[in-house]
């Protein structure tokens, strides 16, 4: 794989962060240009070391003054570059070539004032082009050996020229050019195999920041609860799912850990259990925070369980809701389909007894079993009707209603149509309200509750008290239907909006399951609120606006 196709697919996989992967590489190019000047420093002065205090015949053996004063204008130019590459100016490239030809012209020097090559001083050159070369990331290596075999030549050839009795030393000095070509290829390819390391690892890098993303979004949006423990029993990571049904505090994992001990000690206790025994199977478990029912998994990160290990918590309740919703889908495709058959036999049905009725009238006769045909074919037909209304949920008409003058029209008719006296009802409002819903849809759920309350109260004056007032965020509105009867026994609340539940003698078991299914329709909610004087319905609605 080439540097270019390496730098290409490199850009592809994250254009926008080109400018920070230039400004990492340029760092590094500073960084590695700062220790080599270190080193620049630490040679020139042990040079000068050396040759003031030690006289080595070697050194400055044909100049003395000359190699001195070279070394300290080498230990000078080596603390001016130390300035210029904090300073970070002129720029990396001309520093770098500034540096390398200073290099170059010193050590001619000192080699000329040491009487040529034979001081060897020539092979400190080629840890300079080494290090020149690895450094350019092998641009200008080259270039550099090229410079240094010509000075080398020059040298050699002024002090052929100037100092007497010198035998020059082409062949050695054509042996030395010729490594430091080799240093600056052998530099050159090394540092090109470097950059593609390097540019391959920062592709990896690249890879696992990506695929670490993906998983933590993945992690993030599972239908389950995630949490990552680790060996002393922290919580290191969990998804917002798990927050959800643990109450887990999301901002105290940024600045603290969290003991799963103290927030779960029921899960906790499973885990210890579990590690003692990973064959051990484990019941359904009930959170006391959110009071969701959730089955357990545990998985180790690693072979060693007390290493790590990965909670999985499968909310049983959710799962239980889309099973029943793809049953009650399947039921009501059925049973819409029994109701259009049923109905037109039925309907007969109830004509034919209709009209013995009005024969035994006639006739004197009984007419109980008559009468007891007639009702028993109203109530399935009541049935089929409500099959047919909850089927057709889905086609809502809204329109803006006010509730608060909705309610009072809506007590009149049912009352007379019952032939329930208003009084046994009491409307409270302080405030009118404006809702978005089917008024069509609205009155059906209205009837259903208040039929249902009518059949569960003392059937007193002020029995069933409605009641309508805003939400506690203000955005919703409550209706509330509040009768005086007994309440729903704590076994039945789960299955009062279960399709064909009923504890009345001659109902359907539709009414709340309709009106709950009218209410979604119309993007409301009703439930069952539970208090100290016994529970009653709510429908919450998006409120529209509020007027006095």
């Amino acid at each position: 794989m080439s540097t270019y196709s390496l730098q290409t697919k490199y850009s592809t996989l994250l254009p926008s962060d080109s400018g920070i992967i230039e400004h990492d590489h340029t760092n590094q190019y500073w960084r590695s240009l700062f220790y080599f000047n270190i080193y620049r420093l630490v040679i020139s002065s042990i040079l000068v070391i050396i040759t003031w205090k030690f006289h080595f015949t070697s050194f400055g053996s044909y100049h003395y003054l000359l190699f001195l004063y070279a070394g300290l204008g080498y230990v000078l130019f080596g603390s001016l570059s130390m300035l210029f590459i904090k300073l970070r100016r002129p720029n990396f490239s001309w520093q770098l070539t500034i540096q390398v030809l200073g290099d170059i012209v010193f050590f001619s020097v000192m080699l000329y004032a040491s009487g040529g090559l034979q001081s060897g001083l020539g092979g400190l050159l080629l840890v300079s082009l080494a290090g020149a070369g690895l450094i350019s990331r092998g641009r200008m290596a080259l270039f550099f050996a090229s410079i240094a075999t010509i000075s080398l030549l020059l040298q050699e050839t002024y002090a052929l020229l100037t100092i007497d009795f010198y035998s020059a030393q082409y062949s050695q000095t054509g042996l030395l050019s010729m490594s430091y070509f080799a240093v600056a290829w052998l530099a050159h390819q090394l540092a090109k195999h470097t950059l593609v390391s390097e540019l391959l690892a920062k592709e990896r890098g690249i890879d696992l920041a990506n695929m670490a993303q993906v998983n933590q979004l993945v992690i993030q949006h599972l239908q389950e609860g995630i949490l990552v423990v680790d060996k002393n029993g922290n919580i290191r990571q969990h998804n917002t799912y798990a927050e959800k049904l643990l109450g887990l505090n999301a901002s105290a994992n940024k600045t603290e850990l969290l003991k799963l001990a103290d927030y779960v000690p029921e899960i906790a206790d499973r885990l210890a259990n579990w590690q003692g025994d990973s064959d051990i199977s484990f019941d359904l478990l009930r959170l006391n925070h959110s009071n969701t029912l959730v089955r357990t998994r545990f998985l180790p990160i690693r072979t060693d369980s007390r290493s790590g290990v990965v909670i999985f918590l499968e909310d049983i309740g959710r799962i239980e809701a889309q099973l029943q919703q793809l049953k009650l889908a399947a039921l009501g495709r059925l049973t819409a389909n029994i109701a259009h058959e049923i109905r037109n036999p039925l309907s007969a049905i109830n004509h034919a007894a209709e009209l013995l009725e009005e024969e035994q009238l006639a006739n004197n006769a009984d007419p109980r079993l008559i009468r007891i045909i007639c009702d028993n074919t109203k109530r399935l037909s009541k049935i089929v009707q409500d099959v047919l209304r909850l089927n057709r949920r889905h086609i809502s008409k809204f329109e803006v209603i006010d509730v608060k003058e909705f309610i009072r029209n809506f007590l009149e008719e049912f009352c007379q149509t019952e032939n329930i006296n208003i009084n046994k009802f009491i409307f409270n409002s302080s405030k009118g309200y404006l809702i978005n819903f089917d008024r069509d849809h609205l009155s059906q759920v209205l009837w259903n509750l208040c039929r249902n309350a009518w059949r569960h109260c003392r059937k007193q004056a002020g029995s069933i008290h409605i009641e309508l007032s805003a939400g506690t965020n203000k955005n919703n509105v409550y209706l509330d239907i509040i009768d005086d009867g007994p309440g729903v026994a704590p076994q039945q609340i789960r299955k009062i909006f279960e399709p064909f539940f009923t504890t009345a003698a001659g109902g359907t078991g539709l009414g709340l399951y309709v009106a709950r299914e009218l209410c979604e329709a119309n993007q409301a909610l009703l439930e069952y609120i539970e208090g100290p004087m016994g529970g009653h319905l709510r429908v919450i609605c998006k409120n529209s606006s509020i007027y006095e």
